[in-house]
């Protein structure tokens, strides 16, 4: 942490965007997708990853709930959205009285329809507010700007060196933003900007520096924009890996599966659980990353790992995709089996394995299929599961 005081963050995602109207799309531009995740799922995730940030306030439509929710957003610091009003400054304000109660230090008021945001603007920004009471970053204005009456015709030049393009997010002391939004209010609700009614209240606003690729979506060239950015900040390859395994039946009175218990009439032999679907997952995953196997990092001669949950091995194997600054895109698993029947925990094991890789769910396949009554596993001696997976791994060049 850069700090020892609280911090809370307000997601401004409650207009319509009319202006980045494409065709027949009449979804409100904060759910439009970029590069098949929507931009308002981009913006609240990136946050998700800053550790500088105590809640995560959205404000929304109320006609966008449902659209809210199939963002299917989940995070510690992430709170029930609050409903805007019919302008920004109205909607920032039942923002700032909802946190009251979490009483929060700082607050920083952020435009959802801004997905490059950096932690090092946050940084900036937090750092500054430590000595300032009001900071918004900025970047340099570089074309001649001028000045016109009627629209038509040129009125003036202006000095450039004095003029910078104001971003978000923009961060306050809370207690001091909150009381100058309740007196605003009284007068006007046309504010667009927090820092011109912190002005206005004549609380001092300080600079800091922000980021060119800090874009504010508001038109569909804007969306085509985003678009080639993350094309150039996210150079990927894909890899895939896949995996086989097979365990035998023991006495028992169930079988592991995915880290979920299935009754049956025998166990799996093992050394640890005998968890045949993660063993594969965890041998996929690090296959795609040319790391060993499952036997190289927890060798069954080391009797730590004796009934070990494979869920651990699992865990490792995904901490390491991370380390690399991969990610799962799908996983597909088939288990091979005569008894028991699958079919029936089949959605319970692919909920237990996205919750253990941490994806979506959506991510997960998982089949089941028999061997015909042939060979050991027909003859119900044992089970074989078999994993692929794909992988995106960022390169640097």
């Amino acid at each position: 942490m850069l700090h020892n005081k609280k911090t809370a963050l307000i997601i401004v995602a409650a207009g319509r965007g009319k202006r980045a109207k494409s065709g027949n799309d009449n979804l409100p531009k904060q759910y439009r997708k970029i590069n098949n995740i929507p931009l308002l799922k981009r913006t609240i995730s990136k946050f998700f990853l800053m550790q500088n940030i105590d809640y995560i306030l959205p404000i929304i439509h109320p006609d966008d709930k449902n659209l809210y929710n199939s963002l299917c957003l989940s995070g510690d610091n992430l709170l029930e959205p609050v409903f805007g009003g019919k302008t920004r400054q109205i909607s920032v304000f039942n923002g700032l009285s909802a946190l009251e109660k979490y009483d929060p230090d700082f607050v920083l008021i952020h435009d959802g329809a801004r997905p490059f945001i950096t932690e090092k603007i946050v940084k900036n920004i937090i750092t500054a507010l430590e000595e300032y009471r009001a900071v918004i970053p900025v970047i340099n204005v570089i074309d001649t700007i001028k000045r016109s009456a009627d629209g038509r015709t040129i009125g003036g030049t202006e000095d450039r060196t004095q003029l910078f393009a104001a971003q978000t997010p923009q961060g306050f002391h809370f207690k001091e933003i909150l009381a100058a939004h309740k007196r605003a209010i009284s007068f006007t609700d046309n504010y667009s900007d927090d820092s011109a009614i912190a002005q206005w209240a004549e609380i001092e606003v300080a600079m800091c520096e922000g980021d060119e690729d800090n874009i504010k979506i508001t038109t569909k060239n804007d969306f085509l924009r985003a678009e080639r950015l993350l094309h150039m900040q996210n150079k990927v390859e894909i890899r895939v890996g896949s995996a086989f395994d097979v365990h035998q039946f023991i006495r028992g009175d169930y079988i592991i599966l995915g880290g979920i218990k299935i009754p049956h009439n025998a166990k799996l032999k093992g050394h640890s659980d005998a968890d045949a679907v993660l063993h594969v997952i965890t041998d996929a995953i690090l296959g795609a990353l040319a790391k060993g196997d499952i036997g190289t990092h927890f060798p069954p001669s080391e009797k730590k790992w004796k009934n070990e949950p494979s869920s651990t091995f699992v865990k490792f194997a995904t901490n390491m995709l991370k380390q690399h600054n991969g990610r799962i895109i799908n996983l597909d698993v088939t288990i091979i089996t005569q008894n028991p029947k699958i079919s029936p925990f089949r959605e319970k094991i692919r909920h237990s394995i996205a919750n253990i890789c941490n994806i979506e769910v959506e991510r997960v396949s998982v089949k089941a299929t028999t061997a015909e009554n042939l060979g050991f596993i027909g003859r119900e001696e044992g089970l074989a599961a078999m994993a692929s997976l794909s992988i995106e791994l960022k390169v640097d060049n």
